[in-house]
């Protein structure tokens, strides 16, 4: 599948998506945020190496109006991202539990949820909204995405997958992500699809 196909494709789901949303379905557009969380170890590691890259002298922008041209580029950056890193643990690549850092060749998921940031921030997005997110797998094991916010709710960029989805059409759990007026400071988040609320230490 040629990048143009791949993009062709999303727009469809997604327009298809927008609508379905539009049409008095249930489906909660937007995680709700509960108060304040610690941030990952990595995540704190990360902004003392590279501080500029968790600042936000903006502040919150407030949700991304999202157009076409704005839904072709997340999807572009989605797809290739995935499609250039190799996946690969942090053990395996700095022989550590946890590590973030920007890849080049090989990485994890919270590496990849990095560069796609980057590059949506290189594209103009404001960082208040593009949160990197910590989930729970349906085995239990955590995982790391990047939270697109907008004005049609908060999409999901995920090295799983090419397809960029709706947070609650996910089999994730959402834990906690990066506050929106402040990339260093985290909040904890409630998923609205369950009654039970992740605990977050």
């Amino acid at each position: 599948m040629t990048i143009a196909t791949f993009i062709k494709s999303g727009l469809v789901a997604g327009a298809m998506l927008i609508a379905t949303m539009g049409a008095g379905q249930t489906t909660p557009l937007n995680m709700t945020v509960l108060g304040n969380a610690s941030p990952p170890i990595g995540a704190y590691q990360f902004c003392k190496e590279i501080p500029s890259d968790c600042k936000n002298p903006a502040g919150d922008a407030g949700a991304l109006v999202l157009t076409e041209d704005l839904w072709k580029t997340i999807l572009k950056v989605n797809y290739e991202t995935n499609s250039k890193i190799t996946p690969m643990t942090d053990m395996e690549i700095y022989g550590v539990e946890e590590r973030w850092a920007y890849p080049t060749t090989v990485g994890d998921c919270e590496d990849y949820a990095l560069l796609k940031r980057k590059l949506l921030i290189d594209a103009g997005i404001s960082p208040s909204d593009l949160l990197m997110t910590v989930v729970l797998q349906p085995n239990g094991d955590g995982h790391a995405v990047l939270t697109v916010r907008t004005d049609r709710g908060d999409f999901i960029l995920d090295n799983m997958r090419n397809k960029v989805l709706l947070w609650a059409d996910t089999e994730y759990t959402y834990l906690k992500r990066q506050n929106a007026a402040d990339p260093a400071r985290w909040v904890k988040l409630q998923d609205g699809r369950a009654v039970a609320v992740g605990s977050v230490k």
